[in-house]
């Protein structure tokens, strides 16, 4: 399988696919299927980079959707506490909107 038909290339509109080394710069990939990839996509990249490898790219990552992050604990069986957003969100609170 060529690395450019691994994924859609719409999850990857910003960037030449072609020219995307998928293992040197596995935690963008990574994050990238899990915020816009759908149920196949994240089962290929869990298949190509391993549980292990998904958990560190995910908890180490500045921004993730609440979403992801809820998908990421069910399926990798960890804590919200582990996600590095996550803590970050919750030591910048937002204002009140009135």
């Amino acid at each position: 399988m060529q690395q450019s038909l691994m994924f859609p290339s719409c999850l990857f509109w910003d960037v030449d696919i072609n020219k995307l080394n998928f293992n040197e710069k596995a935690d963008f990939v990574i994050e990238r299927v899990f915020e816009r990839g759908d149920v196949e996509d994240i089962r290929r990249c869990r298949s190509y980079y391993g549980d292990d490898k998904i958990r560190q790219a995910l908890t180490s990552a500045k921004w993730l959707s609440p979403e992801t992050v809820y998908l990421a604990i069910a399926l990798l069986n960890n804590k919200l506490t582990d996600y590095r957003c996550y803590i970050a969100e919750q030591s910048n609170p937002q204002p009140w909107s009135y």
